[in-house]
Formats: C-alpha cells, sequence, structure tokens
C-alpha cells in the first residue's frame, strides 16, 4: 500500500518519492533513514512526524504496561528519535522546519492515558526544539486533529475502543460537527512546511471545526 501510495503521490504532483518500511519506535531508525537520505545526496528540508497508533481509549485503569510502553514507543519516541537525527541535516543547510502530528488528545487529555500522555508530550517537544532551534532558523510546530476519518478509526477498529471512556471523552466536545478530513490536516502540516509560515515556530494548530471549543 505505502508503494502504491508513493507511486500515486509521484505521478499527481510530479516528484520523486522513495518508499522506506521502518520501525521509527527503534533508536536506530532515523540514522538509516538519513543514510539513506545522505546516499542519494538529498537535503533534508522538512520532516513530519506523522507515525502513530491509537490506544482504543483505554483509560488508566484498563492500561497494561505493555500497551503503555508501545504507545509511548511509537507515538512519542519516535519523534524523539527522528528530531534528535534530522536537526544537523538541517543545521547543515542553515533552515528547516519540523511538523509533529499531535491531536486534540495532546491538548484536551481526550483520548486513552497513553495516547493522550504521549501526545501531549509532542506538544512539550514542539515548544522545546522551538526554542532551541529558532536562532538556526529552523521550525518546529504541531498540528492537532481532531475527528478525522483514518484506517486507524474505522467502525471496525471503533469497535475495540474502551466503549464507556470514548463515550466519557466525547462528553466534553462537540460531536454534532462535522469530522475533519484528511485534506485539512494535510493542508495545515502543508502550511507550516512552507514559508507562508516562515515567522512562525512552537506552535499547534488545532484542526477539529470547532469540536473542544
Amino acid at each position: 500500500r505505502l508503494t502504491q501510495c508513493a507511486g500515486e503521490f509521484s505521478q499527481t504532483y510530479g516528484v520523486q518519492t522513495w518508499p522506506l518500511y521502518m520501525d521509527l519506535s527503534l533508536p536506530d531508525a532515523a540514522e538509516h533513514l538519513h543514510g539513506f537520505c545522505v546516499a542519494l545526496g538529498l537535503q533534508v528540508e522538512v520532516l513530519v512526524n506523522n507515525a502513530g497508533i491509537v490506544d482504543k481509549h483505554r483509560p488508566i485503569t484498563e492500561c497494561t504496561d505493555e500497551w503503555w510502553d508501545e504507545i509511548i514507543a511509537i507515538d512519542q519516541s519516535s519523534l524523539f528519535y527522528m528530531m534528535k537525527d534530522t536537526i544537523p541535516h538541517m543545521m547543515a543547510s542553515g533552515k528547516g522546519a519540523i511538523i509533529n502530528v499531535s491531536s486534540i488528545g495532546g491538548g484536551f487529555g481526550n483520548g486513552g492515558i497513553s495516547y493522550s500522555a504521549a501526545k501531549s508530550a509532542a506538544l512539550a517537544m514542539t515548544k522545546n526544539v522551538a526554542i532551541q532551534l529558532a536562532p538556526n532558523g529552523i521550525r518546529c510546530n504541531a498540528v492537532c486533529p481532531g475527528p478525522t476519518p483514518t484506517p486507524l478509526n474505522t467502525p471496525e477498529k471503533v469497535a475495540e475502543f474502551s466503549t464507556w471512556f470514548a463515550e466519557r471523552c466525547a462528553q466534553h466536545m462537540d460531536m454534532s460537527l462535522p469530522e475533519s478530513s484528511v485534506e485539512d490536516q494535510a493542508n495545515a502540516i502543508l502550511f507550516f512546511a512552507e514559508d507562508a509560515s516562515a515567522a512562525v515556530t512552537g506552535q499547534y494548530l488545532i484542526v477539529d471545526h470547532g469540536t473542544t471549543l
């Protein structure tokens, strides 16, 4: 599926893509990725940290140690590893844009305990990295998607969620509003990647049609 998407992207936008499969929760994954870029002579100017899984709205009383470790590794630690190994490449060129995909769960805690913790950490890391890199011409921002149809929350997947806690969280949101689309989220990411946001760093943008207002 990744290869197919890469081919469609290349054909639509006239750019070359290189689909790679790797486990970004591993500390050396980012190093391998950048070694690949260096071998091709590519300059890294934009990093989008979008890898993640959902934790099925498990509250703290239903979250196992194993489940906690898996969510934190993928949704939080992968951002740390990717930014840590990407920043030297961006500093060498004197510019760059990092976009971390967090969630409304990160800002409002309306997800499972491990997911909310990881996505909240994504916002804290975004601010911290932005402070560090502002003098170097490298920006770091975050996008916080609200309810958005993706393969992670299909009806089949939602059926596995902790129903009572998902309903409890929904009481703190306006679920009568429309869902956002993946295009809505992509446009927000694109804004932070482009020069139109050249003066913006350390910020996060909530894309949820006002669900959490």
